[in-house]
């Protein structure tokens, strides 16, 4: 980086800040920054990680040391880092039209970009409600599914079912449809409605199914139908089910499981929410994970992918039954928010899908997978590791004390574990991913969808190394 005569040189071509950068920038960010879900007293005595650079599957800190980004971000950035015709988009759009709202006005770029994810979406998919984030797609749809059943005469149903440990977000309709008791408890009393179901862990199967995936799967579906019969049919309004559940490590549906819940709403009038903030985009191998496992949802909440991180945005994709309603006289869904449809973040969307179709990152995952899988599953000769599960470029490793048992680690074991060591050493070691124990210990991986197979060996062996450090720590 060249400096002018009355700015210095602050930062390499590499990436690398100066010392005095490095120190000014760790002072503020102590002083000032306050980091989502962090423990903040843990930069007491060390520094911030600050990231300065991406660049296709890796970002560089302050010190210009560069780490594979094995998470995406945040299950984010589908196209990888540094992409400069998707900032290219951006720029153009702001020196066009940089805002303007979508109360009661359109601007070409949002136009353009639900049109495109109608053609996109599965079925009768047709309408695009936008959002800025996953939560509030998520706080959309239940607000819909609410006033819907309202304008239709059905004004007790008002419940949402979601699985155990499941993860929707952090509002505070979200976050009483979230299964995740430790996030949820210090914002008590919610929103009343929100109702638990059993997750498609098969690893922690009941013993009784536990051999059987199929079994497991139908099993699990019908707990979704118990769970409508205790509450009583005519006060739930949702399901709210991911494709591939994130939070406890990645936990694929059974066969025929997605099949078995669609019969279940259709027959006790419940719409079936899909939550693909995570698992839209390509996370799976498809633009939707419905489509993947071959079931058709009354709406799809979506976020995370849809820019790659470029620029913040979320939604939800509503079928045309669900509008109808509010297309006559003066009804009107009494929900919005200042930054939905963004111009900005709809022509970086536009920039996103046409990466995504001009370098065939769907068929690049779809052809990827089984050796993703392969190698990762390399580290199943480890005795730390009991379950290596997921799909397309989402898995999870689940961490165990005993292999045979699968005994899982105690609380202060699993902190010991993973605060302690993992977290650190993994990101010391150059890989960005994802030490969590919202259920069980687990490692989780979600890298951007133009990875091959010399960043999944990168992976494979900052893990071994780690995991086999950790183990003989125990």
């Amino acid at each position: 980086m060249t400096s002018s005569p009355d700015q210095p040189e602050t930062q390499s071509a590499h990436g690398e800040q100066t010392p005095e950068l490095i120190a000014d920038q760790q002072a503020a960010a102590k002083r000032n920054l306050w980091m989502h879900f962090t423990r903040m007293s843990s930069y007491a005595n060390s520094d911030v990680p600050v990231i300065v650079r991406g660049s296709g599957q890796y970002v560089y800190d302050q010190h210009g040391k560069r780490y594979l980004d094995g998470l995406a971000g945040l299950f984010v950035s589908q196209i990888g880092h540094g992409r400069k015709d998707v900032a290219e988009a951006a720029a153009r759009q702001a020196g066009e039209l940089a805002y303007f709202p979508l109360w009661s006005y359109a601007n070409p770029r949002a136009i353009e970009l639900a049109e495109r994810l109608a053609d996109l979406a599965p079925g009768d998919l047709n309408r695009v409600f936008f959002t800025t984030s996953g939560s509030e797609a998520v706080e959309s749809a239940w607000k819909l599914a609410k006033q819907y059943f309202k304008l239709t005469g059905q004004h007790g149903r008002y419940k949402v079912l979601s699985r155990e440990i499941a993860y929707h977000g952090t509002s505070m309709g979200a976050l009483a449809i979230t299964g995740l008791p430790a996030i949820k408890e210090p914002f008590e009393p919610l929103p009343p409605g929100g109702v638990r179901v059993p997750n498609t862990n098969f690893y922690r199967a009941p013993a009784f199914v536990a051999d059987d995936l199929t079994a497991f799967g139908i099993w699990a579906a019908d707990e979704i139908e118990r769970a409508i019969l205790r509450e009583g049919p005519e006060s739930v309004a949702a399901v709210f089910l991911e494709p591939v559940q994130n939070s406890g490590g990645c936990f694929p549906p059974p066969p025929g499981y997605f099949q078995r819940v669609r019969e279940i709403c259709d027959r006790h009038g419940v719409l079936l929410v899909s939550d693909e903030v995570i698992c839209a985009f390509g996370r799976l191998g498809y633009y939707f994970g419905s489509e993947r496992y071959g079931y058709q949802p009354d709406i799809i909440t979506f976020a995370k992918g849809v820019t790659s991180g470029y620029s913040p945005m979320g939604g939800m994709m509503v079928s045309d039954r669900l509008m109808e309603p509010f297309t006559e006289e003066t009804a009107t869904f009494l929900h919005g928010v200042t930054f939905a449809g963004h111009p900005v973040s709809s022509a970086v969307a536009l920039a996103n899908l046409d990466v995504f179709e001009k370098e065939d990152l769907l068929g690049n995952v779809r052809s990827h997978e089984a050796a993703f899988r392969a190698t990762l599953e390399k580290l199943g000769d480890l005795p730390i590791v009991g379950d290596v599960r997921g799909d397309g470029y989402f898995y999870g490793i689940e961490l165990v004390k005993d292999k045979a048992t699968r005994e899982t680690f105690t609380d202060d074991e699993s902190e010991r574990l993973l605060r302690g060591f993992l977290s650190h050493a993994l990101f010391d070691a150059g890989l960005i991913c994802r030490a969590d124990d919202r259920g069980d210990p687990v490692i989780q991986l979600s890298p951007p969808l133009t990875c091959t197979q010399e960043q999944f060996d990168e992976m494979e062996q900052i893990l071994r190394s780690v995991l086999t450090e950790a183990w003989s720590r125990l």
